[in-house]
């Protein structure tokens, strides 16, 4: 099978709520969507990258770039039959990993609808719906936080997971336990604070929270594994782990207690799949981070989720949560329970919505092969 042509659109869709972290503030998310065709048959990733480099080092013009310069020629001219014949490709350039999960995402679903089949049976996944958790940002005041709370608290979210930052913790912990004596919750530091900061640390231990995610530094793992012999709440380690090779050091240094899987931050979803193995394996458990994706990206992070490993509630909430509409019809809905359903159909399994796309598009970038 070959692809006869890429196409690249930069989006940038207007949030429902803001989102703040100790990272900064966003009304809009950014993100590069990847369509490519070829054989009759086209297939859809996501590259959830910003325009500015504070998650990791890409942005949406760098993720254009990288495939326009470096990943897509050398696949234009492949026989692809499965994904992977992508990798000797992705191995010679280091890093990216947005950029290349995006491609890869969107050749597996061209290639799981040449079979017939959805992403999730193409992937292994196991379920028909994953439980979710809800993440909410920093506020000005605590107030609206409890509010926002309150209102998916009500809407049936499994756990709730609150932003803090240093000066916007303990608070933060002790207000939601005050009001929710028994709803799970978590709490994400988005790397924030360093090994000088265990008081607060075991402050916020005191409140029982399901997991602190990601509490220092992005690419640590050793202090992290200091830090966890010294409290009770798992830590997930999210922007540390980068490779399977990275969950394989967390779990032998005891670092964390569980890890958050995000295809894009490592490179696709081979890789991911590499990493709840290998957790698996070791007996911890992993769940699915969200990076605001798209409808296209959601649908694949819930294939992804269906894998039986994912035991606890990821950040893949309803479509609505984020955005007034979706890239994709039907978008992802709360059932009662507190799952999404995984979308069953050919591929992603859901209809890609182009007339949306190309609404919320500021630049598109065609790649077609070259004539033989």
């Amino acid at each position: 099978m070959r692809i006869e042509q890429i196409t690249l659109y930069k989006l940038a869709i207007p949030l429902v709520l803001p989102l703040e972290t100790s990272m900064g503030r966003w009304n809009d998310q950014h993100m590069v969507l990847v369509r490519i065709q070829g054989e009759g048959l086209e297939g859809w990733g996501e590259a959830p990258v910003g325009v500015f480099p504070d998650y990791n080092h890409e942005t949406s013009d760098t993720a254009v770039y990288v495939i326009k310069e470096f990943l897509a020629p050398p696949l234009l001219s492949l026989d692809i039959w499965r994904v992977d014949d992508l990798h000797p490709t992705f191995r010679r350039m280091r890093g990216h990993p947005f950029a290349k999960s995006g491609l890869e995402w969107a050749t597996l679903d061209w290639l799981a609808r040449s079979e017939g089949i959805s992403l999730s049976q193409k992937l292994g996944g196991v379920r028909d719906r994953v439980p979710v958790g809800v993440s909410l940002g920093i506020e000005p005041d605590l107030g609206i936080l409890i509010a926002n709370v309150d209102k998916f608290v009500a809407l049936g979210y499994q756990r709730i997971k609150m932003k803090i930052k240093p000066g916007w913790d303990v608070q933060v912990a002790e207000a939601f336990r005050a009001r929710y004596p028994e709803t799970p919750f978590m709490l994400d530091a988005n790397n924030a604070y360093t090994l000088d900061d265990l008081a607060i640390m075991q402050a916020l231990d005191a409140f029982e929270p399901m997991m602190i995610e990601q509490p220092l530094a992005y690419e640590d793992i050793y202090f992290h594994s200091l830090l966890q012999r010294q409290i009770h709440a798992p830590i997930s380690l999210d922007e540390s782990i980068h490779t399977p090779q990275h969950a394989q050091t967390a779990i032998a240094l005891k670092a964390c207690g569980n890890i958050n899987i995000k295809p894009g931050r490592m490179g696709g979803p081979s890789a991911a799949v590499q990493v709840h193995d290998i957790c698996q394996a070791a007996g911890m458990p992993v769940w699915h981070g969200g990076m605001l994706e798209t409808g296209i990206g959601r649908a694949a992070n819930l294939a992804m989720a269906s894998l039986p490993n994912f035991t606890l509630p990821g950040d893949l909430s309803a479509s609505d949560r984020y955005f007034h509409e979706d890239v994709v019809d039907p978008p992802a809905a709360l059932n009662p329970d507190g799952t999404v359903d995984v979308p069953a159909g050919p591929g992603i399994g859901v209809d890609v919505r182009l007339d949306v796309i190309e609404r919320f598009t500021r630049e598109k970038l065609v790649i077609a092969a070259p004539i033989a």
